[in-house]
């Protein structure tokens, strides 16, 4: 007997709700700016904190290969520290210890000292 009972009630809360009318959804128009908003946020803090200093970065690197001279001391990206003894268009030649000379690309200056 507990068991029908239990089947009736299910079967009564089953139909009350099935009758009950369903409550109208409400069309709520969106508003385009508060939903680009956060997109524009994010590419904001993107560029100005990823693409820009890395342009200046680059910026600086290659006024510094355009600078090279005779005599300059400088630093490669493997840690070679050397002075420059010839200049060419795309290539540097580094003193490194007396009469050792080794021919480096001017991308592969790091830094001057």
């Amino acid at each position: 007997m507990i068991e029908v009972s239990v089947l009736f009630s299910v079967a009564f809360a089953a139909q009350e709700v099935a009758s009950s009318p369903a409550p109208a959804p409400q069309q709520a128009a969106p508003n385009v700016f508060a939903q680009l908003l956060p997109l524009i946020f994010i590419i904001a803090i993107f560029y100005f904190l990823l693409i820009r200093p890395q342009q200046q970065r680059q910026r600086s690197q290659q006024e510094l290969w355009k600078s090279l001279k005779k005599g300059d001391r400088v630093v490669t990206i493997g840690g070679i520290h050397g002075v420059v003894t010839q200049v060419d268009e795309d290539e540097v030649v580094l003193e490194v210890a007396k009469d050792v000379r080794i021919r480096f690309s001017k991308t592969a200056i790091a830094a001057k000292k």
